[in-house]
């Protein structure tokens, strides 16, 4: 939205635009609604909480341990699949390693580690952080009411120039800006992911994939698990897909450092849990066998399937070259069956 309004009217003008607009109208009047959501998560969070006490000890200190110990390991499996050498001195893995171990003994030393109830006590510790981070989110947006619409394109202007999405013009002065080529194709792509689909093009992130690994990678950039454990990425399609995958999530803990740097919102990382069925559907595979794999119901996994559709329509716009043709040749393989009858478009 934010290149598109600089394109049509220029930094200057857009920012007046949403400090008069309604939105930012809605934003100061919708302060009263997000506290009182705060004030009801946060007497969910004490019932989850409750939930998750541990007779043996500490349980939000454990799973504080086990989430750090999650995030050490996925990282590092990412750096071991770039290689030795890439990114990284021996050091740093080293260091990294050690990190890790350390993990691993203070989490299993932990008395709570012992209990015989700890899965139990661990998914409603999930419930627990997610819902924690959506409570500081909306305590966030209450504290930068005030010109919150335009505050917020401020930033998100910062992150696209920092990018090279955009450049100060070279007709005017006064702070405006100018739109770049990477810029226009930004202007195309729609969705929670937009930057990110749009980093990944500019850096040939998906040039080695076939249609159906980039229709698996589309699931993988729509697909939205109801649950922090269903976005594991056991039985990834194989080949080309998962450095795929892999250079995606870079690019995306990339932005997302960005972007939390210039008091941005957190975002979600893209999620695989449907890569593989997506990429047997779009070989041609039984819809049981894909839907067994996805674990989803028919009408869930369509409607997923639509949204990759979507995103790999603009994907066939704005792409050059082979990447386009193929990702016209995912939406073929996508759109049959069950998913065609429903309607795609």
């Amino acid at each position: 939205m934010a290149v598109n309004l600089i394109q049509q009217f220029g930094r200057t003008r857009t920012r007046e635009i949403l400090e008069q607009s309604f939105a930012q109208f809605q934003a100061d009047r919708a302060v009263v609604d997000l506290a009182r959501r705060v004030r009801r998560q946060e007497e969910s969070l004490v019932g989850y909480e409750q939930a998750m006490t541990c007779h043996l000890g500490d349980f939000r200190e454990y799973s504080t341990l086990r989430r750090e110990l999650s995030d050490l390991e996925r990282k590092n499996a990412r750096a071991e699949g770039r290689g030795p050498g890439e990114h990284e001195s021996r050091g740093e893995r080293e260091k990294r390693q050690r990190h890790i171990s350390d993990l691993r003994k203070r989490m299993k030393q932990h008395p709570c580690h012992a209990c015989a109830e700890r899965e139990a006590h661990a998914r409603w510790a999930e419930r627990w952080w997610r819902l924690k981070r959506e409570t500081d989110q909306l305590r966030s947006q209450i504290s930068g009411r005030t010109g919150a619409v335009a505050q917020v394109f401020d930033r998100v202007t910062d992150v696209l120039t920092e990018l090279g999405y955009v450049v100060p013009s070279k007709e005017r002065g006064d702070g405006e800006l100018e739109v770049t080529g990477p810029g226009r194709v930004l202007m195309r792509i729609y969705g929670e992911r937009d930057l990110l689909v749009s980093e990944c093009l500019r850096r040939g992130v998906w040039d080695d994939l076939d249609a159906p690994g980039l229709a698996a990678l589309a699931s993988s950039l729509v697909y939205e698990p109801r649950r922090e454990s269903e976005s594991g990425e056991r039985n990834l399609p194989r080949g080309a897909f998962r450095a795929a995958l892999d250079a995606t999530e870079a690019v995306w803990e990339e932005l997302q450092s960005l972007e939390i740097s210039h008091r941005l919102p957190e975002g979600t990382a893209p999620s695989p849990g449907i890569a593989l069925a997506t990429y047997k559907w779009a070989q041609g595979a039984a819809l049981d066998l894909v839907l067994r794999d996805a674990e989803l119901a028919a009408g869930d996994f369509v409607r997923w399937m639509k949204q990759a559709v979507d995103l790999l329509d603009q994907l066939s716009i704005v792409a050059d070259g082979p990447l386009g043709r193929r990702a016209r040749t995912a939406i073929d393989g996508i759109r049959r069956g069950i998913v065609a009858y429903s309607g795609v478009s």
